[in-house]
């Protein structure tokens, strides 16, 4: 197995102190965003053999294991990451894999530089992905009821969101979300910047469940995203429990630490809450237009201490061992590729003993065990 040494993404959201914390080392005062982990070729994760890309294009089925490459090809299927929020990050969805490839292949035709700012689909791959907290975390996950996103918008007393709220309390359902999402996006920009600044004060005034799109206008004042969020479920994770978000599910992280593992792929379509750019047409032909409750995920222990993250896609599969003082070693060996993640305490896997932060790649069919006290993440995939 090879110990990672992992690239820190600089992305202007994040904590200055989250990620330097878990590592046990002094802050250098810049945002430290995201770490990774992989062969995510923007930023792979380095090895005594070179970056894991090299290692894994020098003989893919050594490490993969002829079922992953049969099924995925010769890469790894997932990337894992330690992501820390200091601020929100933009409302944005992502393709499905059908959507993604003809996305590409657009583009790729239309000869749009794949690092172009318009440019929408980096790659033809999916990105179901899975946030896991490391810490009390909040985001916002799937549409509310639009009846109760009437209530909400209704409830901050500005008359220039009355026909959005009209709107909602429309039939069908899906057609009164596309409807409102379509017209918050599209409408003229100075009247939008003046409806958030209105919104902004109520939301200030009222707290409570108003709080969080008050904050979320002082990051981004005059944003259509504040009011496009109050569409969607707002939820607070406790340390342990994650959110699973399909194809075409809205959401943006607000704040917090959590362990993230997706699908190799970097396609975002932005909603707002961003200077990016905001492709309306595209986003709504992949947004899902349906109310649906965030669905919380608590792990399912399993007999043999792995405490499983169940999902319905198969390019990840994402556990947990909460080892106790005295815990006998746990056997880890599979016929898949892994990536151990320790996140508490001090865990011992091979000739690698890992703290918080620290992780290993483990190739497909290698001897595994695990001991120690801490916690450890386990990432792999199901073929």
């Amino acid at each position: 197995m090879d110990r990672l040494d992992n690239a820190i993404r600089p992305y202007a959201w994040g904590s200055t102190t989250a990620i330097p914390h878990l590592l046990g080392v002094e802050s250098t005062g810049e945002p430290q965003a995201e770490m990774w982990m992989g062969a995510h070729p923007g930023a792979p994760s380095r090895t005594s053999r070179g970056t894991l890309v090299e290692v894994i294009d020098a003989n893919p089925e050594a490490e993969l294991g002829k079922a992953v490459v049969a099924k995925f090809g010769p890469r790894l299927p997932f990337l894992l990451k330690i992501l820390a929020a200091g601020a929100p990050l933009s409302l944005q969805v992502h393709p499905n894999l059908e959507q993604a490839k003809e996305g590409y292949a657009d583009e790729e035709r239309r000869g749009i530089p794949v690092d172009a700012p318009h440019r929408n689909y980096k790659d033809a791959n999916h990105k179901p992905e899975l946030i896991c907290a490391l810490t009390e975390f909040d985001g916002l996950c799937g549409f509310r009821d639009p009846v109760q996103a009437a209530d909400l918008l209704a409830g901050l007393g500005v008359d220039s969101l009355k026909p959005y709220v009209d709107l909602l309390h429309a039939h069908p359902e899906d057609a009164a979300l596309r409807e409102v999402l379509t017209a918050i996006l599209s409408a003229d920009p100075e009247e939008m910047a003046r409806t958030v600044a209105e919104a902004t004060a109520a939301c200030t005034r009222l707290g409570g469940d108003y709080a969080p799109y008050a904050d979320l206008a002082q990051h981004y004042p005059g944003d259509p995203g504040v009011i496009a969020a109050m569409l969607l479920n707002h939820v607070r994770l406790q340390p342990g429990e994650a959110l699973f978000l399909g194809a075409g599910i809205p959401h943006a992280y607000l704040n917090g630490l959590g362990v993230e593992i997706m699908a190799n792929s970097d396609n975002v379509l932005r909603c707002g809450l961003t200077p990016k750019h905001v492709d309306v047409p595209e986003l709504l032909r992949v947004v899902r237009f349906e109310a649906s409750d965030p669905g919380v995920l608590r792990p399912e222990a399993s007999p043999a201490g792995e405490e499983v993250y169940d999902t319905p896609i198969d390019e990840f599969r994402l556990s947990r061992y909460v080892l106790p003082e005295g815990t006998a070693a746990h056997d880890l060996t599979l016929d898949t590729p892994q990536i151990l993640l320790c996140t508490a305490g001090a865990v011992r896997t091979g000739e690698h003993e890992l703290s918080p932060g620290q992780s290993v790649f483990v190739p497909a069919g290698e001897k595994t065990e695990i001991s120690g006290t801490g916690t450890l993440f386990r990432a792999t995939v199901i073929v």
